[in-house]
């Protein structure tokens, strides 16, 4: 075989990062669903909040990794814990489950309502940040909680836990 066959040959049988495609020295097998992907997690800088780290972002930005890490059995993609845990944010199930940090995406993902801003109506979307939230109502970036407005908010959601924890013991 010629020296350019081989070379051709020895790139082709190289793994790749599934997720950016990068044939780099530092490739991993991950441990939720065994695919190769970049070992660059020491690339990541503490509270930086960079996504760039293909092995980070499919640890904690996709439902395999969290299906892993909770220790659920079965398949992600089936798996009720998983729906249930993003029962109150359904948005963010869906977003992990279908984003670009995924080898595998949801096929059907639930349809959700958006998200809107509890002062001006804005729609935020979860996923990109940008947002506060206290007690079950989300703010906008732009929209600033008066006292008055907090003492509220916590007021209604002590109420509605209350409730919900007499409901249980019924």
């Amino acid at each position: 075989m010629s020296k350019q066959k081989q070379s051709i040959t020895k790139k082709i049988d190289k793994p790749r990062c599934g997720l950016c495609g990068s044939t780099r020295k530092k490739l991993v097998k991950t441990e939720c669903c065994g695919n190769w992907i970049c070992d660059d997690e020491d690339d990541y800088v503490l509270f930086s909040y960079a996504r760039n780290s293909c092995s980070r972002n499919h640890r904690r930005f996709t439902l395999c990794g969290f299906h892993h890490t909770e220790e659920h059995k079965g398949d992600w993609r089936e798996c009720k814990e998983c729906l249930d845990s993003f029962s109150h944010e359904l948005e963010m199930y869906v977003w992990y489950g279908t984003n670009e940090y995924n080898f595998t995406k949801l096929d059907n993902p639930p349809k959700y309502k958006p998200t809107h801003c509890h002062k001006c109506g804005q729609v935020i979307v979860l996923s990109e940040g940008g947002y506060s939230s206290l007690g079950g109502a989300y703010f906008c970036e732009n929209c600033e909680i008066t006292d008055e407005e907090r003492e509220e908010i916590i007021k209604n959601y002590k109420k509605r836990k209350n409730k919900y924890a007499s409901a249980i013991f019924i």
